[in-house]
């Protein structure tokens, strides 16, 4: 088969799966990208993140990822809702970010993607590849950007005009050649309203975060006691933040999410609890039976409840 119908009938495929983007771009090395990465790094930029200094090589390069590597394929999916807006239109709630309100993305990317895999397979023959969820040192968002299927806004977060920043993002590096997509353009203009609402100033330049000072990182990373002076900045937020995304103007027009598994539960969105922070262990890992919140464990997750719930009734 021809490069141009195995790159139409893998995108179709994806499409079929209920991936709202597909993109493609040639595996190599990524040299801007490596020489940010590491003065981050280096500013200790990613806090107690240490697993972010791990495998360099192979994260900045594909080919060292997946030996013979040529193509790297994302795919993005939304979890845009309207179920969820209407949530956040609730004066005094104590908040989840909004992805993690449904079924964990990482299982409902990784069963849609081995199916890809193996359709690729069974469509070119003999490969070699891998497919990732957040499963190993891939930055998926520079490739996702080489793919065209966005570009990385102020906030770090990737955007398109299409699907705003509210999806996430997975891959395939495979050992076959493909037509490959333009790189997205930056379409961030003049604009800084992720960087002036976000209240802890963990965007602290355009395109650069400060994981010590972003609410995501404080709530979900940090496994040890957030410092007095953000528990209070944290506002309403007890898993993850939307503040940066909420404020964007392109995801005001975003296109509404099709994947039912990345919907907000009705659990999750009603737990029939006065407080978050009075749930027992045995309720937490009901609620969140299958869910990202789990990567926090009870105590941190009832740490950060009573701090959010504090901040919503002063």
């Amino acid at each position: 088969m021809d490069t141009l119908a195995a790159t139409i009938k893998v995108r179709e495929k994806a499409f079929e799966l209920g991936f709202d983007r597909c993109g493609f771009a040639r595996a190599g090395p990524l040299d801007r990208e490596a020489y940010q990465l590491e003065e981050w790094l280096n500013q200790n930029l990613h806090g107690s993140m240490s697993w972010m200094e791990n495998h360099f090589e192979k994260r900045i390069d594909p080919t060292k990822l997946v030996p013979g590597a040529k193509s790297v394929v994302s795919v993005i999916a939304s979890y845009r809702f309207e179920k969820n807006e209407e949530f956040d239109r609730i004066p005094g709630k104590t908040k989840i970010a909004k992805y993690a309100r449904g079924r964990d993305y990482h299982k409902v990317f990784k069963n849609r993607l081995k199916k890809l895999f193996f359709y690729t397979k069974e469509l070119l023959g003999d490969i070699n590849g891998r497919f990732f969820v957040d499963s190993a040192p891939v930055m998926d968002k520079a490739w996702a950007q080489r793919a065209g299927n966005g570009w990385i806004g102020k906030h770090s977060n990737l955007l398109n005009k299409t699907h705003g920043s509210w999806f996430l993002i997975g891959e395939m590096i495979i050992d076959v050649p493909f037509v490959y997509d333009r790189p997205e353009t930056d379409h961030c203009g003049t604009c800084t309203r992720c960087i002036d609402a976000c209240p802890t100033d963990a965007i602290h330049e355009p395109y650069r975060v400060d994981s010590n000072r972003c609410i995501s990182y404080l709530t979900i990373e940090l496994k040890e006691k957030m410092p007095e002076e953000f528990q209070s900045q944290i506002g309403e937020w007890m898993f993850g933040c939307d503040i940066c995304q909420d404020v964007c103007p392109w995801n005001r027009k975003a296109q509404y999410g099709q994947i039912d598994d990345l919907r907000p539960r009705e659990k999750v969105i009603n737990p029939g609890v006065n407080n978050w922070s009075e749930i027992s262990e045995e309720q937490f890992n009901s609620i969140f039976e299958g869910s990202a919140v789990r990567r926090a464990n009870y105590p941190l997750f009832i740490h950060n409840a009573h701090n959010a719930e504090k901040n919503v009734n002063s």
